[in-house]
């Protein structure tokens, strides 16, 4: 509950042409009232003492000069009480003044400019705005317009105004109910979803106003107005609504018809205007009076309308509007009296909130028939209809409700209705009885889905070992055919070397020559290939871990031959050096670039100790030395400059080795693209050439994976090995596992590194792997008689050097 008095404004209209303006003074304070003073000079004609007061003094809560704009007068005045009314309480704004004093302009405003706009479309305007914005309450808006005329109410918004006259139309009556609440009969509530809407139907009810033109206004309106806005909200799920309602009052001027002069149908008008005024005037005195029991509301029709607004459940604002020039200063007193009392008078305004009236009708409906199920239950008495449609489709969604909640202390609550009670275990038996058929039927189904899942998978599983198992088999063909190859290559050899011994003396002397000449380099090369074969066998695992497991041991051991023999391996190494050269040298310009960056910051930090040590020099003993250049200063500002330059230059060319660098990547990424794609090619060419000449080696269409390059590694190292010279020890393992390559030099020994059966990739296969050893075997042997053979020769050679 809001208890305050009706707030109180004034707003002075400017004169006329022809008017000549009152003597007044406006006293705003913002910190109390302003207050209006009118001055009105003695009148001294024919030498008579007048004794009347000549300045008045009157207190409103803010006064609107002449000046005053539109947008100020509703920011000032209707603003805030349209909020309140969104809040949910009721509001009214009337106009009281003499005729021709602005009230319609104020309340209604003009038609010539668009910034003449009055407090009710600015204010439908605001409401729309705010209740655009306001997105958590439903909002439903309406609108009624009602006019007083002649003491007769008349429902502006009545489609039948234009086409029927006046009399003919129904006029609006007032109803009371027992709670002293007043209703209107025959006054339409049109509803108004937008600002639009609304605007045309204020605009629509100002067309069928009554207006005339007497001596003070050309536009006079000759009845009473009430533009209402009736707004109510409910938040979504909630049983409240707040319901509030906005008067919008622009009252008929009073005149005094001794002034005007007016007669005929303009004289009733002015009667019952200033008869309607007197009597909203009694009441405003009534209810200013403490000990006043009645209130005289119902002596006219527009007091009984706005009881609400004059002391009862509403904020209420006035505006008095004076026209002060001297022709209508007694009426402009007057109007101030008139607001002095009304804003003695106290509204007690409350919330408007009521129960939703179709949720009480449902609330109520629901106890109704919970106390018949009750009763029924009780007295025993049992009932024979049966359930209807809607209360089976209830069930239905409440046994449904029941059974998905987790909620161990749910219940299922029927009522008291046996009906019910009997159908509920009856739906729930059956529903029971199909879960159970349902659970076998999907048992039975994912079993077989299983079933079929596992069938394929291992389907799947033995395709790909019967593919493994053939590519293994394809490896195993390859290597007993370079077996061949070696065993043959080794009898050409051995025969080679016999031939060889078996010469003339000469033969023997230029032969030893030319193997002095070639001892070293062959050697070395040797070992050379030896170290390379043994470091790719134990790099195999990890080749294998670089590429993913996606490359065989054959194929990477292939593809690591074809890139230490590819052309462009000489490019990457050469790269990789000026790569490394680059960035060592753009390490080294980022420490110095550091190193210049501090020593300037050193610097400057020593030239502003300086410029502190000569202003406290300066304030301590002033002379004319401190006001000269500093040569300390001079010789740092140089040092600086020179290191700038110098980082300017250190700067320029790490841009460019970064430039530089950054080409590099580029080139090496580019070179190493190319050999993969080399490595492809030739891979593909080998595979097929192999097919080619061996089809019996390729048993199925699918499997293709086979390792040429590997083959001809091994004949590159075979070959090779013809130049080497072999010392086979005393304690030889039998299984080649101790073998040592030692060359004719006697000051060059290299011993390669022990081959043993756990750093040769097997295939899991007992036959092949048995194969694979005995190939490695083989091989061992091949190269110790070889080795012997060379030292045989070495040593003919030396003997027959010492007899030349």
């Amino acid at each position: 509950m809001v208890k305050e008095t009706i707030r109180v404004y004034a707003r002075v209209k400017p004169p006329g042409r022809r008017q000549q303006a009152g003597i007044y003074s406006v006293d705003d304070d913002e910190k109390s009232l302003s207050s209006l003073e009118i001055i009105v000079p003695r009148d001294l004609a024919d030498g008579f003492v007048n004794n009347k007061r000549e300045s008045y003094k009157f207190k409103f809560q803010k006064i609107f000069d002449q000046e005053a704009k539109q947008d100020v007068v509703f920011d000032s005045i209707a603003k805030p009480v349209a909020e309140c009314v969104l809040a949910g309480y009721n509001g009214t704004i009337f106009a009281y003044g003499q005729t021709g004093s602005g009230k319609t302009f104020t309340i209604t405003g003009g038609a010539e400019r668009y910034s003449d706009r009055g407090i009710i479309p600015r204010t439908l305007s605001y409401i729309f705005d705010q209740l655009r914005k306001d997105s958590s309450k439903v909002y439903t808006t309406h609108v009624s317009y009602l006019e007083i005329y002649n003491e007769c109410g008349y429902d502006l918004l009545d489609p039948r105004h234009e086409a029927s006259r006046l009399e003919d139309l129904p006029k609006v009556t007032i109803m009371e109910d027992p709670d002293q609440n007043i209703h209107l009969k025959n006054l339409s509530l049109q509803q108004a979803t937008n600002e639009e809407e609304a605007l045309n139907l204020l605009f629509l009810g100002d067309t069928n106003r009554m207006i005339a033109e007497t001596p003070m206004n050309q536009a006079s309106t000759r009845s009473h107005c009430i533009f209402t806005i009736h707004i109510s909200s409910k938040e979504p799920g909630s049983a409240t609504i707040r319901r509030s309602k906005l008067h919008l009052v622009d009252l008929a001027g009073s005149e005094r018809v001794a002034k005007t002069g007016v007669g005929g149908h303009l004289l009733t008008e002015a009667k019952y205007i200033n008869l309607s005024l007197h009597y909203l005037e009694q009441v405003i005195i009534a209810l200013a009076e403490k000990n006043r029991s009645h209130i005289p509301y119902r002596n006219s029709m527009m007091t009984s309308v706005l009881r609400d607004s004059l002391g009862g459940n509403c904020m209420t604002t006035m505006i008095a509007t004076l026209s002060l020039d001297k022709r209508n200063i007694d009426e402009s007193l007057s109007t101030c009296r008139f607001a002095q009392r009304v804003a003695l008078i106290k509204n007690e305004a409350v919330l408007n909130e009521e129960m939703d009236p179709k949720l009480m009708i449902v609330q109520l409906k629901k106890e109704i028939q919970e106390l018949k199920d009750e009763l029924a239950l009780v007295t025993g008495k049992e009932r024979t209809s049966e359930l209807s449609q809607d209360e089976l489709l209830q069930l239905d969604e409440l046994i449904e409700t029941f059974l998905e909640d987790n909620d161990p202390d749910s219940t299922l609550d029927v009522g008291a209705d046996m009906r019910k009670i009997k159908y509920c275990f009856v739906h729930v038996k059956q529903l029971m009885n199909h879960s159970k058929i349902s659970d076998k039927k999907l048992l039975s189904q994912h079993i077989s889905e299983e079933k079929n899942t596992n069938k394929e998978a291992g389907e799947e599983e033995l395709k790909k070992l019967k593919e493994l198992l053939q590519q293994r088999d394809n490896e195993i063909n390859i290597l007993v055919n370079m077996l061949k190859k070696e065993k043959k290559k080794a009898q050409d050899a051995l025969f080679q070397l016999n031939a060889t011994s078996a010469g003339s003396t000469v033969l023997e002397q230029s032969h030893s020559i030319n193997l002095e000449e070639s001892q070293s380099p062959s050697s070395c090369f040797s070992l050379k290939e030896a170290k390379d074969f043994s470091s790719s066998v134990h790099r195999l695992p990890f080749l294998s871990r670089q590429t993913g497991g996606k490359m065989s041991l054959g194929c990477q051991e292939a593809f690591e031959v074809f890139k230490r023999d590819h052309a462009d391996s000489i490019t990457i190494e050469d790269h990789k050096q000026l790569l490394n050269q680059r960035f060592t040298e753009a390490k080294c310009l980022g420490e110095k670039l550091n190193e210049v960056r501090n020593k300037i910051n050193h610097l400057k930090g020593e030239i502003n100790q300086r410029h502190i040590q000569r202003a406290a020099l300066a304030i301590s003993s002033p002379s004319e030395e401190l006001y000269t250049l500093d040569p300390v200063e001079e010789k740092l500002r140089t040092q600086i400059e020179e290191e700038k330059k110098r980082y300017k230059t250190m700067f320029n060319r790490l841009k460019g080795l970064k430039v530089e660098i950054e080409h590099l990547q580029l080139l090496m990424e580019k070179v190493k693209v190319k050999l993969q794609k080399d490595f492809e090619v030739w891979w593909s060419e080998e595979s097929i050439n192999l097919q080619q000449e061996n089809p019996e080696m390729v048993s199925s269409p699918n499997t293709t994976t086979v390792y040429p390059r590997f083959i001809k590694s091994s004949q590159h190292l075979s070959t090779s090995s013809f130049s080497e010279t072999t010392r086979v020890s005393p304690n030889e393992d039998p299984a080649g596992k101790n073998n040592s390559i030692t060359s004719n030099n006697p000051t060059l020994k290299t011993r390669t590194p022990p081959i043993s059966s756990t750093s040769i990739p097997l295939t899991g296969d007992s036959q092949a792997d048995a194969d694979i050893l005995a190939f490695i075997k083989a091989r061992q042997n091949i190269l110790q008689k070889k080795g012997k053979s060379c030292q045989k020769i070495g040593s003919q050679t030396k003997i027959s050097s010492t007899a030349f």
